[in-house]
């Protein structure tokens, strides 16, 4: 039996999903924005739009909001709450300022008429709601700067089955592809600056993207392919990695993962199950500490 075509009734339970960023800058001062139609001061956030992902629907709501461009950090506790007998879930990430913090590019609207830096303590008494309370205390026990590592599977290529050539130069599929621009806005999101990746095609294939939209140089490390790691030659690599300082991706294969992860010094707890094609773990770091490890999959 067919299904019933959902209502205009059913569209208006269906839950709402929003994602936010709660923004430091030195000085220990906090983003706060003022909605005039509720006459509040909250974090900026907002609604994601078809398609788009939480990661990027919260810099994205930053920029629009206030002007201030971020980049996320170490994800904070979901906030749970209804609105006109609808759930709601707003999705929050700690974040830093991106270039210049003032919010030059704000201009006062309807949704948003106030975009101020305010000292932690101060917000603290600011803040309207109880829920935006909470959240910032949990930010604030993240507040010391953090860089990311990006470490991310290949999206979908070929079957080797139907592949006559080399592997190494087995390419995505049409739908890895697509994947592979989905991911642009993702590592955007945790302002990735260097790229690393093996040099199987595959691996290239799904950063190209990134490379492209960021005008960033692509790094091809053979050691990470599948014909050539090893655990010494994988280590050696994240070496390097680990010490750089700011924002990095490292793209390889299914089978290498694990040295990659070994290297980072990821324990069980924090690498759950094999990643999907296309997956990618964010791993947080303070002085090549882990502070926090999140996955994301478009």
């Amino acid at each position: 039996m067919p299904s019933p075509r959902p209502t205009k009734d059913d569209a208006t339970r269906r839950p709402i999903t929003a994602a936010g960023v709660v923004t430091f800058r030195p000085g220990r001062e906090v983003l706060l924005v003022h909605r005039p139609k509720y006459d509040d001061w909250s974090f900026p956030k907002g609604k994601l739009e078809r398609w788009e992902h939480p990661t990027a629907a919260a810099v994205r709501e930053v920029a629009e909001e206030t002007g201030v461009h971020v980049r996320l950090g170490p994800p904070l506790a979901d906030q749970h709450y209804p609105v006109n007998d609808r759930p709601k879930t707003v999705h929050y990430w700690t974040g830093r300022v991106v270039g210049g913090s003032d919010p030059r590019d704000f201009r006062p609207n309807a949704e948003i008429d106030a975009a101020r830096w305010v000292p932690a303590t101060k917000a603290a008494t600011m803040l309207t709601h109880a829920r935006d309370r909470d959240t910032l205390a949990e930010a604030l026990g993240l507040r010391p700067k953090t860089r990311a590592l990006v470490v991310l599977r290949h999206a979908a290529a070929r079957s080797r089955s139907r592949w006559h050539e080399e592997d190494t130069r087995r390419p995505l599929l049409a739908d890895g592809e697509q994947h592979a621009r989905r991911l642009v806005p993702l590592l955007a999101a945790y302002d990735v600056r260097r790229l690393v990746s093996s040099s199987s095609t595959r691996c290239l294939q799904t950063v190209a993207p990134y490379a492209e939209a960021t005008g960033r140089d692509l790094e091809p490390r053979r050691r990470l392919s599948e014909e050539r790691a090893s655990a010494d030659g994988v280590a050696a690599v994240m070496a390097d990695l680990l010490a750089d300082r700011g924002g990095v991706v490292v793209c390889t294969h299914r089978p290498v993962l694990p040295l990659v992860l070994d290297a980072v010094g990821l324990n069980g707890t924090h690498r759950g199950g094999p990643l999907a094609p296309g997956e990618m773990l964010v791993v947080h770091l303070r002085k090549q500490r882990l502070v926090a490890v999140e996955r994301h999959l478009v």
